[in-house]
């Protein structure tokens, strides 16, 4: 049970990040060009949700280091969630990249 509050825990912080420096870099885009501010949130929350999905489990940096690691003899990387991280890439997807996603359509429509 401890393990699954701080897996909550981690993906709210997580989003809560997310959030506030999306609002951040929409609002300076809204400064600078003008325009409608929900749209463009909306916008960059599915944005954001999109690309932590894809990268938020470190898949890519993985697989850049593949050829490293094979070199040295090293084994491949294992898919937990290790460096005190509770949340696995599946855990990111659901916890943070699908609310991102759908608040951003919400406020789209």
């Amino acid at each position: 049970m401890a393990t699954v509050v701080r897996g909550l825990r981690e993906a709210l912080v997580l989003f809560l990040i997310a959030v506030l420096v999306i609002a951040a870099a929409v609002g300076i885009w809204v400064a600078v060009g003008g325009g409608d501010f929900t749209h463009r949130l909306g916008v960059a929350f599915m944005i954001v949700g999109a690309v932590i999905g894809m990268t938020g489990d470190l898949t890519l940096s993985r697989i850049g280091m593949l050829p490293a690691r094979s070199a040295f003899g090293l084994a491949p990387e294992r898919e937990d969630g290790g460096g005190g991280r509770v949340l696995t890439g599946v855990g990111i997807f659901l916890f943070v990249s699908v609310p991102l996603i759908v608040v951003g359509a919400l406020l789209i429509t």
